[in-house]
């Protein structure tokens, strides 16, 4: 097993801050939770996805049409995972516990596993952001050299070039390969222990993962055939995984962000520790902050910095609250890393990849 600590003597640096963060929702009356302004974009984007798919494999359309519909849906299908699913998955989507529950579970609808999609992403990746051997999500071994720490293959060279398809086929590869094998191992990742489902998850999962391939493969291929099936829904996927790949990799593994590595348990070097907020920071980079379309789409994955301090609050407020994060930042000369428009942190992305691969 590995391990990795952070510093315990805080310093006043994060307390002060939530302190200027809770004193904002204090004074303008405001409940950290999402609002009226979550339900109806999450409404839109849900009656979107359903009246695609339904023309999709209802409706004889041309395929001049038909392709970018599906491109379409496969994109729609990522903006409600960020804005429907994750919200919901910190407990951030309502004030009300059940509809958290009830919007995480829409992963669920859409392929994957909220129950493992919490642990790795809310504990694994949320409390070791960028340590090699605790954050899962930069674990693409050995397809891809994310950090320095990782061991580089002669076709590293290529990553660069060669990330789009790994990023396209991620999503199917999550529905139909990387969920069973954590059910199968009992584990969410290579450094955690082994735990069994309670009852009703299981159940949930096989439930879940039947309807799926009822309602996205056996419906679709009754309808239109296997044929036009799979080149939608090889295009759907691909877009879909497309999407999320590239705004993780876009608010952490960029130019300038700091990645670590763990230790075994029984190791007593020391890690170079630091504060968990300071380590949060300067291990992940916002983007595109300006632009209220991104903000819009991406259910404010674009404050990363913000999301990452503060799970628990609803994107719609990160905008107002990233004013108190750099104010926090520069007084105590901490780096705020940030990239001004989507197209400049793709280009950082790959330069970085780019590097990796060479170095």
């Amino acid at each position: 097993m590995l391990t990795y600590t952070f510093h315990n003597n805080t310093t006043p640096f994060f307390r002060i801050l939530k302190e200027k963060v809770d004193q904002y929702f204090v004074t303008q009356h405001l409940d950290k939770a999402g609002n009226v302004k979550v339900y109806r974009k999450s409404i839109i984007l849900l009656v979107t996805a359903a009246s695609l798919y339904t023309l999709l494999v209802f409706f004889t359309l041309p395929i001049w049409v038909t392709l970018p519909l599906c491109m379409i849906l496969g994109f729609t299908i990522a903006v409600i995972g960020f804005n429907v699913m994750h919200e919901g998955g910190h407990q951030s989507f309502s004030k009300h516990a059940w509809v958290n529950s009830l919007s995480a579970y829409s992963l669920n609808m859409l392929g994957g596993n909220s129950y493992f999609w919490k642990i790795k992403h809310n504990i694994n990746h949320h409390t070791y952001t960028n340590i090699e051997g605790m954050d899962s999500d930069i674990d693409v071994k050995p397809f891809m050299r994310l950090h320095e720490g990782q061991p580089r293959h002669g076709y590293h060279r290529f990553q660069s070039l060669y990330w789009i398809i790994l990023y396209g086929i991620s999503y199917i590869a999550w529905v139909f390969y990387e969920d069973f094998k954590k059910y199968f191992s009992s584990r969410v990742s290579g450094n955690s222990n082994k735990k069994g489902l309670p009852l009703r998850e299981h159940v949930i999962f096989w439930f879940s993962k039947i309807m799926y391939v009822l309602v996205y493969i056996v419906v679709p291929v009754i309808m239109v055939g296997w044929l036009s099936w799979l080149i939608g829904f090889l295009i759907i996927t691909f877009f879909c995984g497309l999407t999320t790949s590239i705004v993780f990799q876009l608010a952490h593994v960029v130019e300038g962000t700091q990645f670590s590595s763990a230790q075994p348990a029984d190791a007593h070097a020391q890690d170079a520790k630091q504060e968990w907020a300071v380590h949060q920071i300067l291990s992940t980079s916002n983007f595109a902050t300006s632009s209220k379309l991104w903000h819009w789409l991406l259910g404010g994955l674009n404050f990363q910095i913000e999301h990452h301090l503060f799970p628990r609050i609803s994107h719609i407020h990160y905008p107002a609250i990233s004013r108190f994060v750099k104010e926090a930042c520069s007084e105590n000369h901490i780096v705020y890393a940030e990239y001004k428009s989507m197209r400049a942190a793709v280009l950082s992305h790959l330069k970085y990849l780019h590097k990796l691969g060479r170095t």
